[in-house]
């Protein structure tokens, strides 16, 4: 699909300067940023190299600001675009139709923070990790942990209903997410549930909210359920001859009735330019060594408070894979070491983007077919001619597709290049699999969302987006 570069330097129609007058009214003058360099800044994320300027971006600090910043746009039918740290793939908080960014980078407090009841208040523009950190100083866990949860925000999660490496046994954001105050886009401020743990009242607002992408509602505050922390935990990296025997070992794991907190792929491709961007771009060069021979490799990664119990399951994990293709299983013994090897994994996708302009999807399947989506893959790149890198959390059957540029002309990679990522997509969906496992659709997956559903699911998917966005003002192009 081909990207739009927006140039204009000047405010369109009806961003006149009344309605700027209003805006500086509603959140003050520091706050409504019209200099175009500073717009630019807002008009991009991790999405390939799309950019779309905004007439203008608005950085709010409270949900009555929010709500009249809508009522406004909802009278002049500008179009409005929520905005979190800006690291999604998928440019699903991209100004595709100009109109207003609403920044949520002045939410960014934890609120509360209740240990008797295992619970946090806190506002989307929170960073993931201060959130994960600020609950483990109690002891208390807040589990999902997408790659680049140390820029992040929380809001962002929501919208895309984030994952990463610990979803596959703790689950995914809303899993976590008890209840929160939403602005609609009509300007009304609501509370979508409560703060409880079961809860029978009523359609289910909260959930259809995690993972609308910022189409149905804004939101201003979070309610998250907690854990206690995992006091231990053991790290394997176990090395398999291709990536077929990698996945066919994965699955198998699972039907011994191990249950893994991390149980990351990673192809030895992936693995070597991450560690040429480690020494080259972070100054952090990687000690761990690939095997010779070794194409693919996972992470295994056991937790819990009991160590006897943790060294069982890390022993019964190495007697499942040395039933396939595999090399010597690296334990990982010190913290250090942990660490580095998580440091790999975690700078995959930045290295690979580092190394060449990519197109990043993230499909999922069930785990047993993991084997052939990763073969269908590669024949689809040659048939193609595209190189793959491939990485990700095949624990849960989230595998996620880098296609590199490299070579590949303009005009290929806008024409061709579209098409075989639809033969991609087509492969997942006849493999029990769909679009999407934490990444969203945005702009860059909605014009393959009727492989994934049929023309009575989209219609309902649209008859809900009316029914909270009665003029389509609220980030409008996204999904469908």
């Amino acid at each position: 699909m081909a990207h739009t570069k927006v140039s204009e330097t000047t405010i369109t129609p009806p961003m006149h300067n009344d309605v700027i007058g209003q805006f500086r009214a509603i959140v003050g003058a520091d706050y409504v940023i019209v200099d175009e360099e500073q717009r630019n800044e807002y008009g991009h994320d991790k999405t390939e190299d799309y950019q779309f300027l905004p007439d203008v971006v608005l950085k709010p600090g409270s949900p009555e600001e929010i709500s009249q910043i809508l009522m406004v746009c909802n009278e002049h039918h500008i179009p409005a675009t929520p905005r979190g740290a800006g690291t999604g793939l998928s440019g699903g908080a991209l100004p595709v139709k100009k109109g207003v960014i609403i920044s949520m980078e002045r939410f960014n407090k934890i609120l509360s923070i209740d240990e008797l009841n295992l619970q946090a208040t806190v506002e989307p523009g929170v960073i993931t990790e201060v959130f994960q950190n600020a609950v483990k100083e109690k002891g208390l866990f807040y589990p999902p942990d997408p790659a680049s949860k140390g820029s992040c925000f929380l809001g962002g999660n929501l919208a895309n209903n984030s994952g990463g490496p610990k979803a596959v046994k703790y689950g995914v954001t809303r899993d976590y997410v008890l209840n929160m105050q939403v602005v609609l886009p009509t300007g009304e401020i609501i509370w979508t549930a409560a703060n409880v743990l079961k809860n029978s009242t009523g359609y289910n607002l909260t959930q259809l909210m995690c993972g609308s992408e910022g189409t149905l509602g804004i939101i201003t505050k979070i309610v998250f359920k907690l854990r206690g922390y995992p006091q231990k935990n053991v790290l394997l990296l176990i090395p398999f001859v291709t990536n077929e025997e990698a996945c066919k070992a994965i699955a198998a794991i699972f039907v011994e009735g191990i249950t893994p907190s991390g149980m990351e792929f990673f192809e030895r491709e992936a693995a070597a330019k991450t560690f040429e961007y480690c020494e080259k771009v972070l100054n952090s060069p990687v000690t761990t060594k690939l095997d010779a021979g070794m194409d693919a490799y996972v992470l295994c990664e056991l937790d819990g408070n009991d160590e006897e119990v943790l060294m069982r399951d890390a022993e019964r994990v190495m007697n499942v894979v040395e039933k396939f293709q595999c090399g010597e299983v690296l334990f990982a013994e010190s913290s250090a070491q942990k660490e580095e090897l998580w440091k790999v994994r975690k700078n995959i996708s930045p290295a690979v983007n580092w190394y060449t302009l990519t197109k990043s999807d993230d499909v999922v399947v069930p785990r047993n077919n993991l084997p052939k989506l990763i073969k269908g893959i590669k024949e689809i790149g040659k048939q193609y001619g595209f190189n793959t890198v491939c990485f990700g959390h095949l624990g849960d059957g989230n595998l996620h597709v880098n296609i590199l540029k490299e070579n590949i002309s303009e005009e290929d990679w806008e024409t061709k290049i579209p098409e075989g990522i639809g033969e991609i997509f087509k492969l997942t969906v006849s493999l029990g699999g769909t679009l999407s496992g934490e990444h969203g659709i945005g702009i860059a997956k909605r014009p393959y969302m009727p492989l994934a559903m049929s023309e009575v699911n989209l219609n309902l998917m649209r008859g809900i987006k009316k029914v909270f966005d009665p003029n389509g003002i609220l980030n409008p192009g996204k999904i469908f």
